[in-house]
């Protein structure tokens, strides 16, 4: 079983993007070479369902945080050793001689670089394996999860023949027998141990520069438990790519799996939701998450209702749309997975009545359903009361504070239901009723 999430969850929590504004991607998008951010892409498309994993990445990650190592290696180097080991195979020694000599007489007759890319390609190896050899000799005690990883590259280096390599100069001029010899080695016989170093570059880049990220934005690590406990617990939560972002303290589980949100529009109901979910999603990738403290259960998915949008291709209006959304997660929970669900303003696409009793029924029906979590916010604060006879649920709200005639939202949430009521004021401060008078 996989990490469950759809693409509508994604785009609503802003996960995934190089170049989609305000990604939570993006932000994490500080490495250096090509293969980094490949890797990068790679963890960040693909969340974990084992507790132990995660809990062994995170180890890993905080490592590097505490350490503040710097990235060593030139990324154009990188570049260099990638192409090299691309050009062609190594596998038959005569081959590699005969395609050699053919690259260096046609580099002298024509301006075929081949040959010239060749003995750059060569000498960018030997930059990254001392580059590689002189950061392992100054690392210091790593994580057990991290140990096993570091014996195999210090394997690699320990060689005979990749000990010779590193000694070298690469400001002198590279013979065809030494080229002809190491082209067969490294893409024949050891090409396995050469992607392998390349990936562990790769894996510096990512780790060293995530853990950049969460030392200078105060980030810090999940703690993953196995999926059976069902918890959520998180302090000072708050939205990674927000600014001075306020925090928020939440604790779901099995005794209180619902937490009904109130509040006014504009108070923060939907930026606490997105924050949730981009928090459980890093925790499940094992990255660092924008919390003082986060300890969760693993989840088998996340499922998101928060900016559901008509359908005009299909014939859907918004509230249709809706409906089929709802419908999705109630599969999905009457399936038997563990879920985090959540759902904000749900039903907004109709009357007020039908709203209502959609958001109390659906609501009931969902906590019932004790092995998944569920965030449900509403700004009909009637649901909450005729909801307080469940005890299972949590009701909790965004302030406003009004300042005059004018509202203050302080995004901390408060236990309880609101009474704010401010829709009209919000309306006449604007004037637009003297608009429509005039």
């Amino acid at each position: 079983m996989s990490f469950g999430i759809d693409k509508q969850t994604l785009d609503e929590l802003n996960l995934l993007g190089k170049f989609r504004s305000g990604s939570v991607y993006s932000l994490f998008n500080q490495v250096k070479t090509a293969g980094g951010e490949q890797l990068l892409d790679k963890m960040f498309r693909s969340p974990m369902d084992d507790a132990q994993k995660i809990n062994e990445r995170t180890a890993v990650l905080r490592f590097f945080q505490q350490e503040g190592l710097n990235f060593p290696f030139d990324a154009q180097q990188m570049s260099l050793m990638r192409d090299y080991m691309d050009a062609g195979t190594g596998n038959h020694l005569p081959a590699v001689f005969i395609g050699t000599v053919v690259k260096r007489m046609l580099s002298s007759l024509t301006r075929d670089e081949r040959y010239k890319k060749n003995i750059q390609g060569l000498q960018a190896v030997i930059a990254v394996m001392n580059r590689c050899h002189t950061f392992l000799e100054n690392l210091r005690s790593v994580p057990p999860a991290y140990s096993s990883r570091i014996a195999e590259i210090r394997k690699v280096l320990s060689d005979p023949r990749i000990e010779k390599l590193r000694k070298i100069d690469i400001y002198k001029s590279l013979s065809l027998q030494v080229l002809v010899y190491y082209n067969h080695l490294l893409k024949s016989k050891l090409h396995r141990e050469m992607e392998d170093m390349m990936l562990f570059v790769y894996e510096l880049d990512v780790f060293i520069h995530v853990s950049d990220v969460a030392r200078s934005k105060g980030f810090t690590f999940g703690k993953a438990y196995a999926r059976e406990q069902n918890i959520l617990s998180a302090e000072n939560l708050r939205h990674p790519c927000v600014e001075n972002a306020i925090g928020n303290s939440l604790l779901l589980d099995e005794e209180s799996n619902v937490l009904f949100l109130t509040g006014a529009n504009m108070a923060g109901k939907s930026t606490f939701m997105k924050s949730v979910g981009i928090g459980i999603y890093l925790a499940h990738i094992g990255f660092p998450v924008a919390a003082e403290n986060m300890e969760f259960s693993v989840r088998d998915g996340l499922y998101s209702s928060i900016n559901v949008a008509d359908n005009i291709n299909l014939g859907y209006s918004h509230f249709y749309a809706e409906v089929v959304r709802v419908k999705q997660a109630a599969e999905a929970v009457a399936g038997g997975k563990r879920l985090l669900l959540m759902f904000d303003e749900l039903f907004k696409g109709t009357n007020v009545k039908d709203a209502y009793d959609g958001t109390l029924a659906v609501t009931e029906g969902f906590s019932d359903y004790t092995d998944c979590l569920f965030i449900v916010s509403t700004h009909i604060i009637e649901v909450g009361m005729a909801l307080k006879r469940r005890n299972n649920i949590g009701f909790f709200y965004m302030p406003t504070v009004m300042e005059g005639s004018r509202p203050r939202y302080t995004y901390k949430m408060q236990k309880g239901i609101t009474e704010d009521r401010q829709g009209m004021m919000i309306i006449r401060n604007e004037g637009i009723l003297e608009l429509m008078g005039d």
